[in-house]
């Protein structure tokens, strides 16, 4: 009998969980741990968080789901990896603190065999004074709570804007080391959006702030692609949407704080500037949870799995060299941390050995850099890999790794713009592979199967994902035919 521990529910942790519940027998048991009680699509927190989707929509509790198919759920979060057991545990263990609202903060240890760190990133509103909604001036979509909130002062914004007050809606990155510039990019032209069905679009100036150096960099140094038999680049064609919509891009930005209504920001050049505002959805850098790692006889060895960053270590190639030796093949291919085969790490959990987009630096020596994005399809692949990995190891030990390196993945992304049945809009985008390979290819991908389209049918095609992966995640009838 094998123990399979899953750390986290997100689009990775519950692909993987469900997936090694499909294929292992009942001998082999299965636990997620998670500090949430609900399963959230997070791609649809854009549209809750313009008020044009209810919470309910992109929620759902996992119990349920795990009761009906044999997975033991504990509501906690991780807080320590012994890898190698210790403290008369002679497995490895996890230890966990819950969140149940009756045993909150209540520690128990969790023993496995397998284990995949599958927690997810820690927002880091504090990178930034004045950043987030808690303790902030400005609002998120990360959460579907956040989402909500969000709607609520997008309203208060076009009631004001209605009343006659003219006003500043800035959406973007806010730090200059974030990720998930797609998902401000999409947030931005839904603001755009809610504001000309409201009839005040003429009212607010809307503003992109991002740490992109190039519109359409997206994190993953842009695409070329064919557009009408021409080679064209997705800095043209974000740009002509942005010219389109009349939405003001500010480029390579670093934020340093939000108060009283003004984000103070640098740029490449080194310049610092100000913006006020009424309303901004600025996104926070993301970092690995505050997870420790001890070995058998108590020595912290968390140095030795995790990155800087907070996020683990895996089997990819971390030694620093200058951008223009990075390779594709220095992104990970098992996920498996490298001292201990038996533990992985998934989606946004694993530290990526290096940017996707050139790095840069300002004058005065502040980075901005956008992060690698490992969020959606990248996600839910990872998991299904590591899950197959680890139901061939339980058969047998020197089993080969099922591979799934985003150097050879592709990936799809599709982006609203706006929502209704005949008047939606959304850019949809393939790329091949997600990291550029410069060696295999002139521009980096494959340009057959890198493209870009924005229309009506785009929108569809994002409204029919939704709920397939809502369907897919609820572990419907034949969940397991919908590709990750």
């Amino acid at each position: 009998m094998a123990n399979i521990v899953v750390l986290g529910a997100g689009v990775s942790g519950h692909t993987a969980a469900l997936h090694l519940r499909r294929m292992l027998g009942k001998e082999h048991s299965v636990t997620v741990v998670t500090p949430n009680r609900d399963w959230n699509w997070i791609p649809s927190n854009i549209w809750v968080g313009v008020g044009t989707m209810p919470q309910q929509k992109v929620l759902f509790p996992l119990a349920p789901i795990y009761k009906k198919k044999g997975i033991n759920l504990v509501q906690a979060k991780a807080t320590q990896i012994w890898p190698n057991g210790g403290d008369g545990v002679d497995s490895g263990f996890v230890e966990v603190e819950s969140t149940l609202p009756e045993q909150e903060g209540r520690r128990a240890r969790i023993p496995y065999d397998y284990l995949i760190n599958a927690t997810g990133p820690k927002l880091r509103f504090e990178a930034t004074p004045g950043l987030g909604p808690d303790q902030g001036e400005t609002v998120s979509v990360c959460t579907a709570d956040h989402a909500v909130h969000a709607a609520r002062e997008l309203d208060a914004l076009i009631e004001r804007a209605r009343a006659g007050q003219k006003q500043v809606a800035v959406v973007g990155t806010g730090h200059g080391t974030c990720t998930c510039e797609g998902a401000a990019f999409e947030y931005v032209f839904n603001v755009d959006d809610r504001l000309r069905k409201a009839g005040v679009r003429d009212m607010v100036r809307l503003v992109f702030l991002t740490n992109e150096a190039e519109l359409g960099d997206f994190g993953v140094d842009g695409m070329t692609f064919v557009d009408r038999g021409f080679e064209t680049s997705s800095e043209l064609w974000t740009g002509s949407l942005f010219r389109e919509r009349n939405v003001e891009a500010i480029l390579g930005t670093a934020v340093e704080q939000i108060a009283d209504g003004v984000i103070t920001y640098e740029t490449l050049d080194g310049e610092k500037h100000k913006l006020s505002f009424d309303f901004a959805m600025l996104l926070p850098p993301f970092g690995g949870v505050p997870l420790k790692a001890f070995d058998a006889d108590g020595t912290d060895i968390s140095e030795k799995m995790f990155a800087p960053s907070g996020f683990m270590k895996v089997d990819a190639d971390y030694t620093p060299k200058p951008y223009e030796e990075w390779r594709a093949a220095d992104w990970p291919k098992t996920y498996e941390a490298p001292l201990f085969p038996n533990v992985f790490a998934v989606g946004i959990a694993f530290a990526p050995p290096h940017q996707i987009s050139r790095p840069r630096t300002t004058p005065n020596g502040t980075m901005i850099a956008p992060a690698p994005p490992r969020t959606g399809m990248p996600s839910g692949v990872m998991g299904k890999a590591v899950a197959q990995t680890i139901a061939k190891r339980i058969k047998d030990p020197n089993a080969t790794a099922v591979s799934a390196s985003m150097a050879n993945m592709g990936a799809a992304c599709v982006a609203s713009a706006g929502t209704g049945m005949t008047q939606g809009s959304a850019a949809a985008m393939t790329m091949m592979p997600v990291v550029p390979d410069y060696v295999k290819y002139p521009t980096g991908r494959d340009i057959k199967d890198t493209r870009g389209d924005i229309g009506l049918s785009g929108h569809w095609v994002k409204l029919m994902l939704h709920y397939l992966f809502i369907y897919k995640a609820k572990a419907n009838p034949f969940w397991f035919l919908i590709p990750e």
